[in-house]
């Protein structure tokens, strides 16, 4: 199911996400959203994440449909032509996959390729007005497709807590002027930002999950930090992971952490997307303390 039908239907959407490995056996990646597959809407798939060559985003949906999970297909822009692009979006048409997550993508010399080359030749506000263009039947050129034309749910990213913020506003506007239906954000630990930026952009009348990463350790919040821009984790949460070593090691502290942020956020938003980076099952703890 499209995630715009449950958001029109004012469902508090809930998703989450799983990386493909870096190889080809899926065995454990799809045993990860078997576990989840029960509590959420529908499953993001990463496209080579962090710019780390990994198993296919799009052949990953495709096995996640064929067990009845309905995924959420990442395209990113780094890695492929406007041919390519298009060609790999008709592609996911074809078998049945109806949610795109479109981005612009990380420098591939932050990955584990550095040496390889950048793409861009579409940015993520022009690949979303592209699969508009196929929407309506023709290709970016202007060539009209053979049959019928596809028909998705267009998402896009915007980091909330970015400063200053105008700009994540400017870009939003634009990415839902080209045609985004929904916004999956950056990470959040600042509610009290979320909260102002969604007062700004609430203008824009589009529905926004509010992104949760699962905090590990002490030394991820402070890479994060360090290296991420848009993400803050602020000194309280870091001294709660400090406190009890053993319940942070167990995962118990980044689980309650999680769970209290989503139960801030939740009036503010229309939905939660959870980047729980291989802690998947621990996806259902964090919901039944939300609530959700």
């Amino acid at each position: 199911m499209k995630l715009s039908d449950l958001f029109s239907q004012k469902k508090f959407v809930v998703t989450s996400e799983i990386g493909p490995p870096k190889g080809w056996h899926l065995e454990n990646t799809l045993h990860e959203a078997e576990t989840i597959k029960n509590r959420v809407s529908a499953i993001n798939v990463t496209d080579n994440q962090s710019s780390v060559m990994r198993f296919g985003s799009l052949a990953t949906c495709h096995f996640l449909k064929d067990k009845n999970i309905e995924p959420v297909y990442q395209v990113v822009c780094r890695d492929r032509n406007r041919i390519a692009l298009q060609s790999d979006i008709l592609s996911a048409a074809a078998f049945g996959i109806e949610n795109l997550l479109l981005l612009t993508g990380d420098h591939t010399k932050l990955g584990d390729h550095p040496q390889a080359k950048s793409v861009f030749d579409l940015d993520s506000v022009s690949l979303i007005h592209t699969v508009k263009k196929l929407e309506e039947g023709f290709d970016i050129a202007g060539n009209k497709l053979d049959g019928e034309p596809p028909k998705f749910c267009i998402g896009a990213v915007v980091s909330p807590c970015s400063e200053p913020l105008e700009p994540q506003l400017i870009k939003m506007e634009k990415k839902v002027k080209a045609g985004a239906q929904f916004f999956q954000t950056q990470a959040i630990y600042e509610v009290d930002k979320f909260i102002k930026f969604m007062e700004k952009a609430k203008q824009f009348g589009v529905p926004v999950m509010a992104g949760i990463v699962i905090l590990k350790t002490v030394g991820m919040a402070r890479y994060m930090n360090e290296n991420v821009a848009g993400i803050h984790v602020p000194d309280n949460l870091i001294e709660e992971l400090k406190k009890d070593k053993e319940k942070t090691k167990s995962g118990q502290t980044g689980i309650e952490i999680a769970a209290r942020l989503i139960k801030e956020l939740k009036p503010y938003c229309e939905g939660i997307h959870l980047m729980p980076l291989g802690w998947d099952d621990k996806v259902p703890q964090i919901l039944d303390l939300a609530g959700l």
